[in-house]
């Protein structure tokens, strides 16, 4: 889901009692008492377009070179991948970013992450 600041703000406070707004929030479906429900689904993606164009005009990178980053940062997030908890796994879930937008045809050296 595509969203502008105010509307990523709220869900941000309301699922992860975060203030403000954020790029990038993952809903993961396959977890919790009914994750079973629906296996086929990894979960939703919700991306702040507002946020989006900022940090891309501050990383001087397209808009779609920052929407294709935070995109798959929030899939991985769904394939369970993790960098808040630890700096190894930090390192994986780059590699791994790296990887894929290398895959969809986005120059490494472009990257703002």
């Amino acid at each position: 889901m595509l969203v502008d600041d105010p509307r990523i703000a709220e869900l941000n406070e309301t699922y992860l009692n975060h203030q403000g707004p954020t790029n990038v929030i993952s809903f993961p479906m396959r977890e919790g008492a009914d994750g079973d429900l629906h296996p086929e689904l990894l979960g939703d993606v919700v991306i702040s377009m507002d946020t989006c164009a900022r940090e891309a005009e501050m990383g001087e990178i397209p808009t779609e070179r920052r929407f294709y980053e935070l995109l798959i940062h929030g899939i991985l997030h769904l394939f369970g991948y993790d960098h808040v908890h630890s700096e190894a796994e930090a390192e994986v879930m780059e590699s791994k970013s790296r990887e894929l937008l290398a895959l969809i045809g986005e120059n490494e050296s472009q990257s703002s992450t």
